[in-house]
This record gives C-alpha cells, sequence and structure tokens, in this order.
C-alpha cells in the first residue's frame, strides 16, 4: 500500500496511476473476500447488479454536476428524477421504451425550464427553487398519474402499465468462462475474473448509453471551447461576460442539460430497472446523485466512482441473505481507514489520525465479534457510507468559485 502510495504521489502519469490503483483495489477487494470467506463479494451477479444501481445515481451526478459548472446550485434533483420516470412510463407504455425516453427528456426539460426561470432569470433563491421543484416534481406526477393510469389497463393510481424492454447484452463466450475463473478464488485474478464477467453480463443498452454520456461530459466540458465557456461561467461570470460571453445563456444551457440527465436516470428506473413507473420509485436517489457529485469533486470521473461505490454497496445489501457480505464491507471500511490515516500521517495530521485509528479498530472489532450483520444496519449501510465518503473527502473539494452566487448583468461581485 505504500508504494501504491508513493505512485500516487509521484509524477508518473495518470494510466501508470489509476493502473496502481486499479490493483490496489482488486488487492484489498481479494484479501477482504479471503478473510471474510464471501466469495460473492466480486461475482459476476454481484457486479452486473451494481452497474444496474449505480445508473440511475450517477446521471443524477451528473446532472447536478452540468448545473454546478454553471454556477447553479440544483437540489430539484429529485423532483426531475421524478418527473424523467412519471414521462417515461406515460409514453413509453403506449409507444415502446424508446418512445418513453424521449419523454422522460422532455420532461426533464419542462423541470429544468421552471428551474432556470425561476434562478437564472428571476433570481429567486437556488436552494428554495429546488426545494419547490422536488415538491412540484412529486405532485405533479401523483396527480397526472391518476389521470394517466388509474383506467389504463395493468396500471392504477401509482403506477403505469408495464413498458417493454431494451435490449440487453450478455457475452455469453467471455463472461462465462470467467465465471468459472472466479470461482477459484485465485487472489487478485479471481477478482478481475468477476468484474469483467459482470461488466458483460445482461449490460442493459441504457447502461452502455449512460457510460457514454460521461465520456460526452468530460470531453465537451474540458476540451472544446464551449466547455471553457460554460465552466467560466460558473467560476467567475463577470470575467466571462466582460470577454463577450453570454453568462445567461450558458447558464440556461446547464440547467436544462441538467434536468435532462436527472430525467433519464428517472427513465432508467422506470424503463430498465422495474418495466413500469411506479409512485416513490427514485427513492431518494436524486440527492444520492448530488452526494456523489460533490464526492466526485465536480469531475465526471469521481462522480462516476461516487455513484458505483452506492451502486456496489447497495446491491450487496439486496443480495446479502444472511449478512455476511455486509460484514465484510465493515473490514473494507475499516482498511480503507487505515489507508486514510496513513494519508494523514504523511501530512502531519495527527488528530484526524487518531479518529480514523479509533474507528478502524472499533470496525474491526466489529468484523471479528460479529458473524452477519443485523439487517437493520445493512439497510442503511449506502446511506452511512455517503456520509462518511463525503466527510473524508471534504478536505480535497473545491466546488466552482461562483457556484451557488446570483448573477445579475452589470452589477459589481
Amino acid at each position: 500500500m505504500t508504494a501504491v502510495l508513493s505512485i500516487l504521489k509521484s509524477g508518473a502519469s495518470r494510466k501508470v496511476k489509476f493502473l496502481a490503483l486499479f490493483i490496489a483495489v482488486l488487492a484489498t477487494l481479494s484479501l477482504v473476500r479471503m478473510w471474510a470467506d464471501v466469495l460473492d463479494l466480486t461475482s459476476r451477479g454481484t457486479i452486473s447488479a451494481a452497474l444496474g444501481l449505480a445508473v440511475p445515481i450517477g446521471l443524477a451526478g451528473l446532472g447536478g454536476l452540468w448545473a454546478e459548472r454553471a454556477g447553479v446550485v440544483n437540489i430539484g434533483l429529485e423532483g426531475m428524477m421524478i418527473l424523467g420516470t412519471f414521462g417515461a412510463g406515460w409514453l413509453g407504455w403506449q409507444y415502446g421504451p424508446w418512445a418513453g425516453l424521449l419523454g422522460a427528456i422532455l420532461f426533464g426539460l419542462l423541470g429544468g425550464g421552471i428551474f432556470a426561470l425561476a434562478t437564472v432569470t428571476f433570481g429567486v433563491d437556488q436552494i428554495i427553487a429546488g426545494t419547490a421543484i422536488n415538491i412540484l416534481g412529486l405532485g405533479f406526477a401523483q396527480f397526472f398519474a391518476k389521470i394517466a393510469f388509474s383506467k389504463a389497463p395493468g396500471g392504477g393510481p401509482t403506477q403505469s402499465p408495464s413498458i417493454s424492454a431494451l435490449p440487453t447484452f450478455t457475452f455469453d463466450r467471455l463472461s462465462d468462462p470467467l465465471v468459472s475463473l472466479h470461482g477459484k478464488g485465485y487472489f487478485i485474478i479471481s477478482e478481475l475474473a468477476g468484474l469483467i464477467s459482470g461488466v458483460f453480463f445482461r449490460l442493459s443498452i441504457l447502461t452502455v448509453f449512460s457510460a457514454g454520456l460521461f465520456a460526452a461530459t468530460a470531453f465537451i466540458l474540458w476540451r472544446t471551447p464551449f466547455g471553457l465557456r460554460l465552466r467560466s461561467v460558473g467560476e467567475n461570470p463577470h470575467a466571462a461576460d466582460s470577454l463577450g460571453v453570454n453568462v445567461y445563456l450558458y447558464k440556461y444551457i446547464g440547467v436544462l442539460t441538467s434536468g435532462v440527465m436527472a430525467a433519464l436516470g428517472g427513465a432508467f428506473l422506470a424503463i430498465a430497472a422495474s418495466g413500469v413507473y411506479r409512485e416513490g420509485q427514485t427513492g431518494g436517489r436524486g440527492f444520492i446523485g448530488l452526494a456523489t457529485m460533490i464526492f466526485g469533486n465536480w469531475r465526471p470521473g469521481g462522480t462516476a466512482i461516487g455513484a458505483g461505490l452506492f451502486g456496489y454497496i447497495d446491491a450487496l445489501r439486496l443480495r446479502d441473505a444472511n449478512g455476511t457480505a455486509m460484514r465484510a464491507i465493515v473490514l473494507l471500511g475499516a482498511l480503507a481507514l487505515i489507508v486514510l490515516a496513513i494519508l494523514a500521517i504523511r501530512k502531519k495530521r495527527y488528530q484526524v489520525v487518531f479518529g480514523l485509528g479509533i474507528t478502524a479498530a472499533v470496525l474491526i472489532s466489529w468484523f471479528l465479534l460479529t458473524t452477519a450483520l443485523p439487517r437493520e444496519v445493512a439497510l442503511v449501510a449506502p446511506y452511512l457510507a455517503t456520509l462518511l465518503v463525503l466527510a473524508f473527502a471534504s478536505q480535497r473539494l473545491r466546488p466552482p468559485a461562483a457556484d451557488g452566487i446570483p448573477y445579475r448583468k452589470g452589477e459589481s461581485k
């Protein structure tokens, strides 16, 4: 682990650093798997389920990223996701899943447009406006679901009729042999086999599309003049305005794109995850997406990692019948805290080291003294993990400088 930290601190290329970190993560998972004797920790089913659970959260986080890079705090992501689930359910059961995606996009634009009009044009407080969008999205979906679905065959006041499924792909020639290799329990090799086999097992076309949206966001915002202008609006809108950038236009683009991304996350839940619109199916994922965006330091790659972390823990919880897999997560968390303590020692933050060490010792003791994690704890584990990740990542976070600050053309800073 010390060698990995040295590589990360060195002047090595990004590819070398990523490879070192990836191997370290696989080695840690392998050690935990062997110590806890839980083969399902990196099985094909777990990885596949984690991907499906991570996508809607990641899309919500990506939506928050677009808005906040343009200087607008969007806590209305949950409401926009709800609008997306309704739009997908309303058009999806009538005209098919592709029409459902279009419906989600249109309703996402509606939610984003209302939010942009309130915050960008009229200068309404962004937190209040976001809260209003959450309430409006929920109320809108509940009201119109009763009208649209109550008399539909197979529907009801709280859910739509079933939506046709989008294509999924399983590369059997690649995935099946790797499942056998994973079952051998080899150090690191089994973890790598489980990861690859899970990625190519029952892969939804929406998952592929979502990965493309992350790649496109990274390219557009950091590799194009358009992206530079949009990010400049979030960093210093007055300076951007002095250089001829239409600040209001770019803020509108950021917020409207935010609404579309969040709504697509809702569409994934309605079309790919369940096949119906159902009241309450977002389950707070918009807020969790906002947390993953913050954990990811307002960058697409970090947001994807945060969403993957939450999806992985949630997948283990759902697949864990006897609590042994979640017990292994306790050990994994303890090891992560030890790594953070080593980093804190290097920075001479000894009070933090003490706190991390005590917490890690408690988690290791808990792991050694129990054989299974209580179900009540397992239910809240993903949310506890989100809070812990945000707490320990807070020292390195840097939001856009003008994030959340109202802008008025001609006014001084």
